[in-house]
């Protein structure tokens, strides 16, 4: 119940409390007011019933008098007291229903009337003395009929008088007994509205008004100091203190619910700085696994808790392989086919939306299934590997937008990489043979030597030149040409493929560099490369190419070159097989020797 609701009915109680009080009060006077009534009607009742008696005997004196002396003085005496009795027999007449009973009315009525008639007699007895009848007036005046009517009149007036005392004494006794009733009720209504109002005011002050604001005033000072952990009190009660206690649950509620959305967007901002920081990094790497080891450090910050693995795309074969993953994901890492997932399938993270039956993805285990998010990694349109999260609980797991832009942030620098790895291998590769092209050599010559130097190893150097070549493409044309020169492209790479670097080095020519081989190691590595060729049968079409030789040259470190002086010695080797004929292997060292090196057979 509210407190205005209790102040209210306190006050209504009080009020009406205070009401009876007067009542009880005014009919307190009331009966004070019969008891002061029925004294002052005795007292009027005494004065005028005493005023008769006194008046009866004084008529009966006066007119014995008169009857013996016969003094006019007397008779008129006696009329003018005679008038005077009347006018009391009068108000006691106007008098007589003034609360009398009907048993004192009946004796002041006879009373009266014995006086009458005594008055009537005594008259008689005036009137016969007139005549000059005195002894009939003495004897009607002094006879014992006359004295016994005299004490009649006398009793009758007496006894009226008793029982007017009587009823008297009991209407005040009556008086008294209510009027003392009715003051001890008012007192005790007036002791009662008291207690009501020093209850209500404790009630109200105390344990109403006073006790919640003390509990409710520490609540918000607690709340006004960012304390959301203090629990407001439970005030279930139907008021005003009520209403400020579910106010202040409802402002703590906010305060926690803010408190949460702060800490959210500082877990979100957290979150942004490491995608952040993370593709920074990515945009720095220089290989495929740097980005993997980016990927492996930060991922675990991005999505605490969530074990995740990355798998490329291969073409040859077609699968998915996994190359990177952390916090021990379940399952066994071994690749799959592209469409057992369908993310990959769709282009789009699956499942779409947590919580909601959908199929899983076939390369998932069954165990991890319910809770596992794959995001495919997508670049210019196209998937080129997928990122798998597993243990993703709506607790444990940021937004899926945090995952999804980390897939996409991931998924730009493998491509970047794919990009960079393709046009470096462009920039450095032969498209023709796959053989490291004339740029890749000046580094790969600059570094090698430099090793040689440092570690005081030989290095030898091969110079690989197609004889007769141009009579191939005029005869067959290019692309027989093109065929030729993959074809002694692939033989020289099987024979140094173990030992060094093999170089397409212009249109027909190619270079080896043989790291710690000498001059005769590097021979018997011309010798059998001289010999694949020569025992190669190639055909274009329906054509014989016909036999394919080639020419080589050797030059090694430090037996006959210094530093940059490898290749022009190894091109002056070859230039020299080519003046004795072609189809033979020439050493710088023997052209020192001036010695002729027959055609191997």
């Amino acid at each position: 119940m509210r407190i205005a609701t209790i102040t209210n009915w306190a006050y209504g109680a009080t009020v009406c409390l205070t009401i009876a009080s007067g009542v009880a009060m005014l009919m307190a006077s009331s009966a004070e007011s019969v008891e002061r009534q029925a004294v002052e009607q005795r007292y009027v009742f005494d004065q005028l019933t005493e005023e008769v008696e006194v008046d009866a005997w004084a008529l009966s004196d006066l007119a014995r008098l008169y009857v013996i002396k016969q003094d006019p003085a007397v008779a008129e005496e006696y009329r003018q007291k005679a008038e005077t009795m009347v006018r009391i027999e009068h108000r006691l007449q106007k008098l007589k229903d003034s609360g009398a009973s009907e048993e004192e009315l009946a004796l002041l009525h006879e009373g009266l009337q014995v006086a009458d008639a005594l008055q009537d007699e005594q008259q008689s007895a005036i009137a016969s003395a007139g005549r000059g009848q005195q002894p009939q007036a003495i004897e009607l005046l002094y006879g014992e009929r006359y004295e016994n009517e005299l004490e009649q009149v006398q009793n009758q007036l007496d006894h009226f008088r008793q029982m007017l005392d009587r009823r008297t004494d009991a209407a005040i006794d009556d008086a008294t007994v209510k009027s003392r009733g009715l003051r001890t009720l008012s007192e005790v209504m007036v002791g009662l509205t008291a207690l009501m109002f020093l209850f209500v005011l404790g009630f109200i002050l105390k344990r109403r008004v006073l006790r919640p604001v003390v509990r409710l005033s520490d609540v918000v000072n607690r709340l006004a100091s960012q304390d959301y952990g203090v629990e407001a009190p439970d005030y279930r009660q139907i008021d005003e203190i009520g209403d400020m206690a579910q106010a202040i649950r409802i402002f703590r509620e906010n305060g926690l619910a803010r408190q949460r959305l702060e800490k959210e967007r500082d877990a979100d901002w957290a979150i942004r700085e490491l995608l952040a920081r993370m593709t920074q990094r990515l945009q720095g790497c220089e290989s495929i696994e740097d980005v993997l080891n980016v990927a492996r450090l930060f991922a675990p910050s991005i999505a605490p808790g969530i074990a995740g693995r990355i798998w490329l795309l291969e073409h040859d074969p077609w699968q998915m392989r996994c190359v990177a993953e952390w916090l021990d994901p379940q399952g066994d890492a071994d690749p799959f086919h592209p469409d057992q997932c369908w993310a990959v399938r769709r282009g789009q993270s699956h499942p779409p939306v947590n919580g909601e039956p959908d199929i899983a993805c076939y390369h998932l285990p069954d165990s991890s299934a319910p809770h596992a998010l794959c995001v495919p990694l997508i670049a210019q349109g196209e998937a080129i590997g997928l990122l798998s999260f597993q243990n993703l609980t709506p607790e444990m797991a940021p937004s899926r937008a945090y995952l999804e832009l980390m897939a996409e942030a991931l998924g730009l620098a493998l491509a970047n990489q794919r990009l960079r790895d393709a046009l470096l291998e462009k920039a450095l590769f032969d498209p023709l043979t796959g053989l490291r092209n004339r740029h890749h050599l000046e580094d790969a010559l600059r570094t090698q030597m430099n090793q040689a130097m440092h570690s005081g190893t030989p290095l030898s150097c091969l110079m690989i030149d197609i004889d007769y070549f141009k009579a191939i493409n005029d005869r067959l044309g290019h692309d027989a040409g093109d065929q030729v020169i993959k074809s002694v492209a692939a033989i020289v790479q099987r024979a140094v493929s173990d030992k060094g670097m093999a170089f397409r080095y212009g249109g027909e020519e190619f270079l080896a560099l043989l790291p710690g081989a000498d001059e005769e190691t590097a021979f018997t590595c011309a010798s059998e490369i001289h010999a694949a060729v020569h025992n190669l049968t190639l055909r274009y079409e329906l054509s014989e190419i016909g036999p394919v030789d080639v020419s080589i040259g050797i030059a090694s470190y430090p037996q006959h070159a210094q530093g940059d002086n490898l290749l022009r010695a190894a091109d002056v080797a070859l230039y020299r097989a080519k003046e004795l004929g072609r189809s033979r292997i020439v050493s710088f060292g023997m052209l020192e020797e001036s010695r002729i090196i027959p055609r191997p057979v």
